[in-house]
């Protein structure tokens, strides 16, 4: 199995490894000796788009010279351009869209007497019951809440790559947490399109709220992280419960997109400029240690070095623990990507660059308010580079996003959370030293 994007594929890719295990076939992370090889495709920008099909034609080539029998393609990419992909990659034996990874094991049972091309509208279809292989770290897991979306920002095309959102029965949630939980697990992401929409789709008020309180009662987990928060639906209920229970991570993933009024009306999203600086000082307020991780996208039609400038400032003002940006790129079937004001890539690069250097400058003058803090840390790592014993993450850290924490002193196990004294740090990194409680 190769799985490419988002965390939201990597739990589609656990589901069907674990569906496969469960059934006797061995999993192997040789290629070369696979019979089998399914790739786990994203199809979000261009960029990913690229990703997938140089690693479909790397894995194709397996069929010559490996023990591959069935080249399988699964995912967003399937979903968006079925017929492309048979076309022009003859190698590809089967086409899975979205909805559709239990189909898999069909496949692999089959004596090819099963149609090539599976893919059916988008559909949310698994539960606690479906069995899980984790490809994350033992003590770390991301549990999808919801699927799809609703909402038509105007540069995305999820909402037709996986239909509208649909949010999971919360029973379901719990007992998957409590699973894991008894599997080891300390550490939950939670993870949707729009993570802080769940319930509304059921008629629930408050519903992530209500979650909430539900899962910090599960013995075992540690740490419970919120990503991908529609900031439209964060609302004080929510907020609230972030403050006050101590299980769940002081750290909002919040993606805004900009902060000018009139890029944002174009984006098609709900919020406006004065709204998001708002919202941002009330979960501030509310929420003294909180980071607040966001992304924006430049170059987007129509940004003239106004809109731009508009947004610089509002990153200064800002300060954000943790910043992404992304350069816009025209996604076929989305309205932006009609537009006729479209920016030249050396634009968009440029002003890519301007706030990337821009955030690395607040990232570092943020982080030296730490020295001399006391942060729990859990550990990733108790080797690396003959210089730093161990390595791991704050609560203020979301795995393989933003920056870690070496420690040069002290002993500790993987997946273990200890005190650490930050002494020192990095632009995006710390480096501290382990505490005896």
């Amino acid at each position: 199995m190769v799985s490419l994007g988002c965390p939201k594929n990597t739990v589609d890719s656990e589901l069907v490894l674990g569906t496969l295990a469960s059934k006797g076939y061995n999993i192997t992370a040789d290629a070369g000796g696979a019979e089998v090889i399914v790739v786990n495709t994203c199809g979000f920008i261009d960029s990913a788009k690229e990703e997938s099909i140089d690693t479909i034609l790397e894995m194709a080539e397996y069929k010559r010279k490996g023990s591959c029998q069935k080249l399988i393609v699964m995912g967003c990419l399937s979903q968006r351009y079925k017929d492309e992909l048979l076309k022009e990659i003859p190698e590809v034996d089967y086409i899975v869209g979205t909805g559709d990874f239990k189909s898999v094991v069909k496949i692999i049972e089959s004596d090819n007497g099963i149609e090539k091309v599976l893919v059916r509208e988008p559909a949310f279809d698994y539960n606690e019951d479906t069995p899980r292989m984790l490809t994350t770290p033992r003590y770390t897991a991301y549990v999808k809440i919801a699927e799809g979306c609703s909402n038509r920002c105007s540069f995305c095309i999820i909402p037709k790559i996986r239909g509208p959102f649909k949010s999971r029965p919360a029973d379901s949630i719990v007992r998957e947490v409590e699973i894991l939980s008894g599997h080891g697990v300390k550490e939950v992401n939670l993870i949707s399109q729009d993570t802080t929409m769940y319930g509304v789709d059921l008629g629930i008020k408050n519903g992530l709220a209500g979650l909430l309180k539900r899962l910090v009662r599960i013995d075992g987990i540690k740490w419970i992280r919120l990503l991908y928060c529609y900031p439209a639906f964060l609302k004080d209920e929510l907020i609230n419960v972030i403050r006050d229970e101590e299980k769940i991570c002081k750290y909002i993933d919040l993606p805004l997109q900009h902060s000018d009024d009139k890029i944002l009306s174009k984006m098609m999203r709900q919020e406006r400029g004065d709204k998001i600086r708002d919202l941002v000082n009330k979960i501030r307020k509310a929420i003294p240690d909180v980071a607040i991780r966001t992304v924006f996208i430049v170059g987007f039609p129509g940004e003239a070095d106004t809109h731009f400038g508009h947004l610089v400032n509002f990153i200064k003002e800002m300060r954000f623990e943790h910043l992404g940006i992304f350069t816009y790129s025209p996604e076929e079937g989305t309205t932006a990507a009609e537009m006729s004001d479209q920016i030249p890539d050396e634009v968009k690069i440029e002003r890519r660059d301007i706030i990337m250097k821009l955030q690395q400058k607040i990232s570092s003058e943020n982080n030296k308010r730490f020295v001399g803090m006391m942060r729990d840390v859990l550990v990733e790592d108790s080797v690396f580079d003959n210089e730093f014993l161990i390595k791991g993450r704050m609560q203020t850290q979301a795995p393989d996003i933003d920056g870690i924490v070496y420690i040069e002193e002290g002993d500790a196990r993987v997946g273990d959370i200890l005190p650490v004294k930050i002494t020192r740090t990095m632009e995006y990194d710390f480096i501290g030293r382990a505490v005896n409680r």
